[in-house]
């Protein structure tokens, strides 16, 4: 099969970096404006590179108003950002996703059966390459649900499987989120338990073929089982809640006690702060400039 994927591509690039320089992206959701703005002030202030991610939400809520929102703030940054299209699970708006400015668009299929999500997963790979942008999928099925996330809450997680791996890097993906343990939204009373050795052997297939592991799950991670993930392999850090709690308990606070001019502008800065804090831990602060 004929490697389709696209050059000069800005999540590629700052994946490649990472990669290469042994260090984790972060790859955070954003709402609104604030958390672009706070978003992308910290990546200038950490000299950090940073995938900005928007839910497919953001596309039918705005019409598309927020992606070209992000899309200016990252052509205006200092440092390199990308947009990233995150669990996209409807085929229309795949396609649709791709007539705007995303960088990077997650083909999630994996609500389907496994030869289904294959099957869909390889055809709309070849679409978005088509139109210059790279392709994150999820072979098995990452247990669990947030917000953003539709028909998966209730679905059992599936183990990401060597044979899938391989089948996965066939259909041409450039970022692969395997399921390894790793739980979207809150652990339980379990806590966190990863396959390390699965994650091993589904780093050494990925990186032989010079693609990158996302991982999703992320919450509440200690700052040394973050290092340790990546230093095993793994160059994107799909983050949500961890990094915006601050945010949300800052408004909840301030919110019709002081203008709302000002909340906003104190809860950017809050993000900016949240945000620089997770550069430091995925040790990305620097290296925009290397």
């Amino acid at each position: 099969m004929a490697d389709t994927r696209p050059r000069n591509n800005k999540t590629t690039d700052i994946l490649q970096a990472a990669a290469e320089g042994k260090y984790g992206v972060v790859a955070c959701i954003a709402y609104n404006v604030e958390h672009i703005i706070g978003f992308v002030r910290a990546a200038e202030i950490q000299e950090s590179p940073l995938i900005i991610q928007l839910f497919p939400w953001a596309i039918t809520y705005s019409n598309g108003l927020l992606v070209h929102a992000v899309a200016i703030a990252a052509r205006q940054a200092t440092v390199p950002v990308a947009v990233h299209l995150d669990h996209c699970q409807d085929e229309a708006l795949v396609r649709q996703a791709c007539e705007l400015p995303f960088d990077s668009i997650m083909v999630d299929m994996s609500h389907h059966a496994k030869d289904v999500n294959l099957a869909k997963t390889r055809e709309l790979i070849a679409y978005v390459h088509s139109k210059g942008k790279s392709a994150e999928a999820e072979p098995g099925r990452i247990e669990g649900g947030e917000d953003g996330l539709a028909d998966t809450a209730d679905l059992t997680g599936l183990m990401t499987t060597n044979d899938e791996v391989q089948q996965f890097l066939d259909a041409g993906v450039d970022t692969l989120a395997p399921a390894f343990g790793n739980v979207h939204g809150n652990y339980g009373p379990r806590g966190i338990v990863l396959e390390w050795d699965r994650l091993r052997q589904i780093q050494q297939a990925v990186s032989a073929a010079g693609v990158f592991i996302a991982l999703h799950g992320v919450n509440q991670f200690p700052v040394s089982l973050t290092r340790d993930l990546i230093s095993a392999g793994v160059t994107k850090i799909n983050l949500n809640r961890d990094i915006l709690e601050p945010y949300y308990n800052h408004v909840e606070k301030r919110i019709n006690k002081v203008p709302f001019t000002q909340v906003m502008e104190e809860a950017t800065q809050v993000v900016c702060d949240s945000m620089a804090e997770y550069m430091d831990w995925v040790q990305s602060t620097g290296k925009a400039s290397t």
